[in-house]
């Protein structure tokens, strides 16, 4: 996130220091970390659009940046040379709050000063100070106390100058997180595709790290529970709360399909992420499930349009077209918001939420 130099966004700035690190960028604030990698997704999506000319000479043009940008992940965030990436805040993964980072962060990440405010009970102080809680209801946004380590998370990162080597220098946690991971693994294909379009030869070191992933993503499936996890980093085990992601194999598009038929059996199951309005972020029979809070159980457009596109992709037409349905019919009856109540269908958050605006237009024109 680059963000504007204008005085009225001095907080935002501040609250991330991102000049602190080393080879930060001059005249330029930004949140020193990063997001889920679409880029790829996004400029094959402007290219399509275009006539044939315009768009090789598009692709061509944008082809060694998202080169450049994957292999800063891969340089990064892939330190074992594994072929997945980890991530180091729970931002990163583009669900905030969801289950397997805040099981992580009060299991390893909750000071003292924390833990004090919530002995003392004083955490609903804590909404007088919070941005996001003043124009929407805090039962919609994440717990305080998630908040607050969330927080603490950050001035960590701001301590190590955001250096990747001594943020893992002995870590609280770090997590190759399995949405981001499959997100990557797709991003990586369409790369190749428009690679082959614009005759443009791939970096060989890339296009070797590329291949391993693919191999890596089926290293978070785990039998006894038919779906994929994030895995801790530091320990190498398996984080066994599901979540959406867990379902976001899906959109990845490399998964055998038998691994898929049983993604969308669970995807199809009432008493996890089917409801009235889904698909949740959270099943229903999650213990962390809250219909209302976030992303610990309402349903969001933005992960609904990428489990349909991986439906398509994988052959599942009846199901997208079922879940394509349900989503708008959500729509129609709440209007746009940023996120929805999946079993009222309530909407949630913001209203006149852009990203569920855009994306809604996109299932109408498909």
């Amino acid at each position: 996130m680059i963000f504007s130099m204008d005085k009225k966004y001095a907080r935002d700035r501040n609250m991330w220091m991102s000049w602190v690190a080393r080879q930060s960028p001059t005249n330029i604030a930004t949140s020193g970390i990063t997001q889920p990698p679409l880029l790829a997704e996004a400029v094959q999506r402007v290219g399509e659009s275009l006539p044939t000319t315009q768009k090789i000479a598009f692709f061509k043009k944008m082809l060694p940046v998202i080169e450049a940008y994957h292999l800063w992940l891969y340089n990064e965030r892939d330190p074992h040379k594994e072929g997945l990436a980890l991530l180091i805040h729970p931002y990163e993964t583009g669900l905030d709050n969801t289950p397997p980072w805040v099981e992580q962060q009060r299991e390893h990440s909750r000071p003292a000063w924390i833990a004090l405010i919530d002995k003392l009970g004083l955490e609903n102080a804590i909404n007088f100070i919070r941005r996001d809680t003043r124009s929407v209801p805090p039962e919609q946004r994440m717990l305080n106390v998630d908040a607050l380590m969330t927080w603490d998370s950050v001035l960590r990162l701001r301590r190590k100058h955001y250096d990747i080597n001594k943020i893992l220098h002995r870590s609280l946690f770090a997590i190759e997180d399995v949405g981001f991971n499959a997100i990557f693994v797709r991003n990586n294909t369409i790369l190749q595709e428009i690679a082959d379009q614009a005759r443009h030869k791939i970096d060989p070191e890339l296009e070797e790290r590329i291949n391993q992933s693919k191999n890596a993503l089926e290293e978070l499936w785990l039998d006894d529970f038919g779906v994929y996890f994030s895995r801790d980093f530091l320990t190498n085990q398996l984080i066994t709360i599901p979540t959406v992601a867990s379902l976001l194999p899906l959109y990845a598009g490399t998964i055998d399909q038998a691994r898929a038929k049983l993604l969308v059996k669970i995807l199809f199951t009432s008493t996890a992420f089917w409801l009235n309005y889904p698909v949740p972020s959270v099943p229903k029979n999650s213990r962390f499930f809250d219909a209302n809070r976030y992303w610990q159980g309402p349903t969001w457009v933005n992960t609904n349009w990428l489990l349909i596109d991986g439906l398509k992709r994988m052959g599942f037409q009846t199901e997208a077209q079922a879940l394509i349905s349900n989503t708008l019919d959500m729509i129609r009856t709440s209007g746009i918001w940023e996120y929805y109540n999946p079993i009222s269908g309530q909407g949630l958050g913001s209203p006149d939420f852009s990203w569920t605006a855009a994306l809604t237009l996109d299932l109408l024109e498909n």
